[in-house]
């Protein structure tokens, strides 16, 4: 009888360390479940707006009811409608304000605020700042105060120092655009003047140093210097303006109520008469659609003459 010698058993293969194994169907999901909250409010609060505004501007709708379709027709009212041809033009001139006189005084207190050896520094930071957290309520009745024809602040010192007559800064056509100019000015320099600030800070001392030992002027190292160095600081400030006064709705609407007639009026104000003021819902999304189409089209243009994202 012989022995049967058990048969000696496999080593057990060593399994693979959980590090090496492909990863899981939950693991890669993972990434998406701690973004996915942002894409759901987008959609929520930025496409759908979008898509129903859309639709309305294609309808007929007064706020009840089930919209009716009409197609095109809102649009070919528009390009008829003076209203909305002086808007557009009222709008303009309030991008120009911005663009080209905003923009550099913004640019010019920053320098100023940026220099060495300047006392009270921070004061005239928040002196600048403050009109940007005001309410614009209380900067429409301040206003109502200062430039009213009869009672006002800036005709009494007017006829004081000049002689002059009463000028009717709200009522006069030319003098109301004057006015929310001024205002628009008064209330957005200081909060640009923030952007433009911390660029100047940002920039390297040393360039100035080696401006100065090639011979440079002032304004030369302003061209050569300064300029190229806050040039994406620049550019984002401009095409951010442009798109604000695009929409300007504040300060003509309080301060002379889109007066005297339609002489500042802006497009956003033309959307907001439509909407609540005529119940004219799909005439409003369809003005508010071209708006959106033009301030679009033409911050791409910006963006690309600007050289914004654009890596070099």
């Amino acid at each position: 009888m012989t022995a049967t010698t058990p048969q000696a058993t496999p080593p057990e293969t060593a399994q693979a360390p959980a590090a090496s194994r492909p990863p899981g169907r939950r693991r890669q999901l993972a990434p998406y479940a701690f973004i996915a909250p942002f894409y759901v409010l987008y959609g929520l609060f930025m496409i759908v707006p979008i898509l129903v505004g859309v639709y309305l501007s294609l309808t007929e709708w007064v706020g009840l009811g089930t919209p009716e379709y009409v197609g095109l027709r809102n649009f070919s009212h528009l390009a008829q409608d003076t209203s909305f041809h002086k808007a557009l033009s009222n709008s303009l001139i309030f991008v120009l304000v911005s663009v080209f006189l905003v923009v550099p005084a913004a640019l010019l207190i920053a320098q100023a605020l940026n220099v060495r050896g300047l006392r009270a520094r921070d004061l005239f930071r928040v002196t600048f700042f403050v009109p940007m957290v005001l309410s614009p309520i209380v900067i429409s009745l301040v206003y109502s105060l200062l430039l009213d024809r009869e009672y006002g602040v800036v005709n009494s010192v007017l006829r004081a120092l000049f002689g002059t007559g009463n000028v009717d800064w709200l009522g006069d056509p030319t003098m109301a655009k004057v006015s929310v100019s001024f205002v628009l000015m008064w209330r957005w320099v200081g909060y640009l003047t923030i952007f433009f600030l911390a660029a100047l800070q940002a920039v390297p001392r040393e360039l100035y140093e080696s401006a100065d030992i090639d011979g440079a002027g002032m304004w030369r190292k302003f061209t050569t210097v300064t300029l190229p160095s806050i040039q994406p600081v620049t550019a984002f400030v401009v095409v951010t303006s442009f798109i604000g006064s695009a929409q300007l709705f504040d300060e003509p609407y309080l301060v002379t109520g889109g007066g005297p007639g339609e002489e500042t009026l802006t497009v956003a104000m033309f959307v907001y008469r439509a909407a609540f003021e005529r119940q004219q819902f799909g005439y409003a999304a369809a003005a508010g659609l071209v708006l959106f189409v033009i301030v679009f089209g033409i911050s791409q243009v910006l963006n690309r003459l600007l050289s914004i994202g654009r890596i070099s």
